[in-house]
């Protein structure tokens, strides 16, 4: 393995998000993080701030889209069921 090129380090999104708002509540403050729905889309905004790319292979929204679109796409091949 050459040292020159550094190895590409992955991580749980969810693990960077749980140790960061364990240390907040350490220190003694009360995160939230989705109070009005699905967490996602704001946990990957945390991640992106830390400079952290979320892997889009575990992202339900893209999963649901995904899903919609094949929908829509069979209607109009097939029509209704």
């Amino acid at each position: 393995m050459d040292s020159a090129v550094p190895s590409r380090q992955t991580y749980n999104p969810w693990t960077v998000v749980n140790v960061v708002f364990e240390h907040l509540a350490d220190a003694g403050l009360h995160p939230v993080l989705g109070a009005t729905g699905n967490p996602g889309e704001p946990a990957a905004a945390l991640l992106q701030a830390f400079g952290i790319q979320p892997d889009p292979q575990g992202d339900e929204q893209i999963a649901l889209a995904k899903n919609a679109r094949l929908a829509e796409l069979r209607q109009a091949m097939f029509g209704s069921p």
